[in-house]
């Protein structure tokens, strides 16, 4: 079996193909859109890359080419030596990768699948509208402080109206920079919107993320980011991994006879994380009753709020695991069971 190294970049990729006994059968730089004719063209083997942009695309043509795929961790290829003694070349890191393969069964990064990408990329499309109308309006926000003008309060949606209102008692009224500012605004927050309708809509549409949306705390968009960040619920041993692998669980930092634990890892996604602490404050808020947050409160009492929530979420992690590794829905008795477990 061949060994496939390429070092991915934008435009050009470096190959490196070795056979099972370390000798290197070629090297070259290939466009990087031309890889899909490269790698058909090539008998059977192993391809490794690293993590990168393009990484997962290049996955794709090569499984779909009938080739072995590792798709190595950007934390993993350092150790194996690439960029060693500060010497980084194209041509040296894929020389390195494969030289490694032929000795060992490189370790592989999970290569979600198109579906997963595809959600991904769409929250992710959302969450940067959202930012930027978040990054416009602090901008007008600075300039009325400037003014001393004080806007009443309201929605995110009718701040331009809000703005305009206010600013048209003044005899100066809208200034013309302020006035562009606010609509794009209102065209960003239009876009939001039906980013917002469309993701709801194929939350609707897919079975798993119903049943996790009965979850209190739990809409589409937490739904969808949780489903895309596990892909696959049964390469997950329990839902200890999940929230592992979500990064929820406290880190630790010992050695010799001193035992030490630390915040959370932070691992994982950020956007599911980020969206499953929001939904653990919601379910906090709306439903004191809830024994898991009454489980959480006991927590608070000894820990403090931030903890509470944080803690609330992880298990909030787990839950959603537990429902759709049984394809059961949310029930508040169940939920308690776990917890006492735990």
């Amino acid at each position: 079996m061949e060994h496939i190294a390429i070092d991915l970049g934008g435009r050009e990729s470096h190959l490196c193909i070795r056979q099972a006994d370390g000798v290197v059968v070629e090297q070259k730089r290939v466009r990087t859109h031309s890889l899909d004719s490269v790698l058909r063209a090539a008998p059977p083997g192993r391809v490794v890359v690293e993590t990168s942009a393009e990484s997962f695309a290049v996955a794709d043509l090569a499984r779909a080419a009938g080739h072995e795929v590792r798709v190595v961790p950007a934390t993993v290829v350092k150790a194996l030596g690439v960029g060693a003694r500060r010497i980084k070349t194209d041509r040296r890191d894929a020389e390195v990768l494969s030289e490694v393969s032929c000795r060992i069964d490189l370790p592989s990064v999970h290569v979600p699948s198109a579906t997963a990408r595809e959600r991904k990329s769409a929250i992710a499309a959302r969450e940067a509208l959202v930012q930027a109308r978040t990054a416009l309006i602090n901008n007008v926000r600075g300039w009325l402080r400037t003014q001393l003008v004080k806007v009443p309060s309201g929605g995110t949606s009718s701040f331009p109206t809000r703005v305009r209102a206010k600013l048209l008692e003044q005899p100066e009224g809208v200034p013309g920079f302020i006035d562009q500012l606010l609509l794009v605004i209102e065209t960003v927050t239009e876009q939001i919107t039906r980013a917002t309708k469309s993701l709801r809509e194929l939350a609707d549409g897919d079975e798993a993320c119903q049943l996790l949306r009965t979850v209190p705390g739990v809409g589409s968009i937490t739904a969808l980011s949780y489903q895309a960040s596990l892909d696959n619920i049964t390469r997950f041993p329990n839902a200890h991994a999940v929230e592992s692998y979500l990064g929820l669980t406290p880190g630790e930092h010992s050695s010799g006879q001193r035992r030490r634990r630390t915040a959370i890892t932070k691992a994982g996604s950020t956007r599911t994380r980020y969206l499953l602490i929001q939904a653990a404050w919601t379910w906090w808020r709306c439903h004191p009753d809830d024994p898991a947050i009454r489980w959480a409160r006991q927590i608070e009492q000894r820990r403090g709020r931030q903890i509470a929530i944080v803690a609330l979420a992880r298990k909030l992690a787990g839950i959603l695991y537990a429902m759709w590794r049984s394809w059961t829905p949310y029930q508040p008795a169940r939920a308690a069971q776990l917890l006492t477990n735990d």
